[in-house]
């Protein structure tokens, strides 16, 4: 099982042929990042808007302004100025990462970008990296394939949302034929995602049919 530390950063570099010249295949390497700038040309790259769709993403979820979203896997920050457009000047965005080098590059991007909302996040494979009770929100795009031991780490994670709190996953469906995305046998089935988030005491309650490549999961904690 492949771990945390394989950030979305690293997975989408994978995806689009794209090798760190020290990446081995060996699921526990450590994963570096020296050179930002070059890895922010290929995670941010402009194209990957027409498939990610990541504005049509984050208005379907309807976050409400004020509203605190956790972003795990945040990579080089992609997703952080639609998040924090949507909290607005009251919200807070955290953008956790694991990998040092991509969390000093998320805190220079939240202030050169002017989103004061943004607070970049060093978390750890083996931890959420959230606070009780801190989120409203919990997005996790491309990184749910990536977390060992996954029951228990999303158990974890119910302790960090809110009253209301939502999880969102987003992630690459095996059953699509769009060229984007990992090989099919590294991504996991929708109905399997459900079932060890059921057994970590989520339960699903909207299924967002925006992309083509990705099923969107909302789920809230039982009871």
């Amino acid at each position: 099982m492949l771990t945390l530390a394989l950030t979305l950063g690293a997975a989408l570099a994978q995806e689009h042929g794209h090798q760190d010249p020290g990446h081995t295949h060996d699921a526990e390497e450590e994963h570096r990042f020296a050179d930002v700038e070059k890895w922010s040309a290929v995670f941010d790259d402009p194209a990957r808007d027409a498939w990610q769709k990541p504005a049509e993403l984050v208005a379907t979820l309807h976050i409400a302004a004020g509203a605190t979203v956790a972003d795990i896997g945040a990579g080089t920050g992609y997703f952080e100025p639609y998040l924090a457009k949507a909290v607005g000047p009251t919200g807070h965005v955290v953008a956790i990462d694991v990998e040092p080098t991509l969390v000093d590059h998320l805190a220079k991007r939240a202030t050169a970008e002017g989103l004061t909302q943004v607070e970049a996040r060093l978390g750890k494979p083996e931890d959420p990296g959230l606070k009780p009770a801190e989120a409203d929100v919990v997005l996790l795009v491309d990184t749910y394939h990536h977390v060992s031991d996954r029951v228990a780490w999303f158990g974890r994670l119910k302790g960090a949302t809110r009253p209301g709190g939502r999880l969102v996953i987003v992630d690459f469906d095996p059953a699509s034929s769009d060229e984007h995305g990992p090989p099919r046998d590294h991504r996991i089935p929708a109905d399997q995602v459900l079932k060890e988030l059921d057994q970590a005491g989520w339960t699903l309650v909207d299924r967002p049919t925006l992309l083509t490549a990705q099923y969107v999961l909302v789920l809230t904690p039982k009871p």
